[in-house]
């Protein structure tokens, strides 16, 4: 296989031990990431194709909403993983994600940042990132693949952010005062999505102990919104599906899974 200059790159900067180096490739500019990675798995590609993205011209984000994706500041990869399992026992599969980037920002970046439940890379209050997994059943209704996509701000200027999201984005540069390799960054994404696929099952309650450490929202009052109706309560855990445990002023409890949740403090929530 014949590399491209940025796939060379990336691999150069890759453990010997990565176990997906032959599966992995480098696009100026797609779509969506995650649209590739689906038309690619629907073809039989294998667990661990990687597709990197310099841009994105329709990056997505949770509940319908586009990822902005533009080209020479961010990372943009999605990972196939092809788990053999139900459906119900990967509800857990957003949170391991979100640790596994954790853990990749850390070791290129040199600080670890928090999770905004459930799929936000955030420091202190502003966003670096977010994540987006998308399922294929099979006939009989099980994952017949996996697919996690991600965006990271990896060099952006406050400038550089649209004046509508300037207040509640940041890259990675800004927060560590000094340049972040992309290049590094997508080799230590990789490296960390390979490890937790290996982990995914086996791992699962160290990776929860590991998420409600990085859990920014636990602890914190939440709204919460459903289409037209909006309660507030206080965040107070993140349980084995990897829902949020919300306390409502009314004495109640619920395991939220779906619908917007916004800190207070963040993101203009105040």
């Amino acid at each position: 296989m014949t590399l491209t200059e940025q796939e060379a790159a990336i691999a150069s900067l890759l453990p010997e031990a990565y176990p997906w180096r032959d599966r992995f490739r480098y696009i100026p500019q797609v779509g969506s990431t995650n649209d590739v990675l689906k038309e690619t798995a629907r073809q039989g590609a294998s667990e661990g194709s990687v597709v990197i993205a310099d841009q994105q011209t329709q990056g997505h984000g949770r509940l319908g909403r586009t990822f902005y994706s533009p080209p020479g500041v961010g990372v943009y990869l999605s990972v196939l993983l092809r788990p053999t399992c139900s459906p119900a026992e990967l509800l857990h599969l957003t949170c391991a994600v979100g640790v596994a980037m954790c853990n990749a920002v850390e070791k290129a970046a040199g600080f670890r940042p928090g999770i905004k439940w459930t799929n936000d890379l955030v420091f202190e209050t502003r966003k670096l990132g977010g994540i987006l997994t998308e399922l294929g059943l099979n006939t009989r209704g099980e994952v017949s693949y996996a697919i996690a996509g991600i965006g990271i701000n990896c060099a952006q200027r406050p400038e550089d952010f649209a004046p509508e999201i300037r207040s509640v984005a940041a890259s990675l540069e800004m927060v560590a005062g000094r340049p972040v390799s992309r290049e590094l960054l997508a080799a230590a994404m990789m490296e960390s999505l390979a490890e937790m696929s290996g982990n995914l099952f086996t791992g699962k309650v160290s990776m929860l102990e590991q998420y409600r450490r990085d859990c920014i929202t636990i602890g914190r009052e939440i709204s919460l919104v459903r289409g037209e109706t909006v309660r507030r309560g206080t965040a107070l855990d993140v349980d084995e599906n990897g829902a949020l445990i919300v306390a409502f002023p009314d004495g109640t409890a619920e395991a939220v899974s779906s619908g917007e949740v916004s800190v207070r403090g963040m993101y203009g929530y105040v």
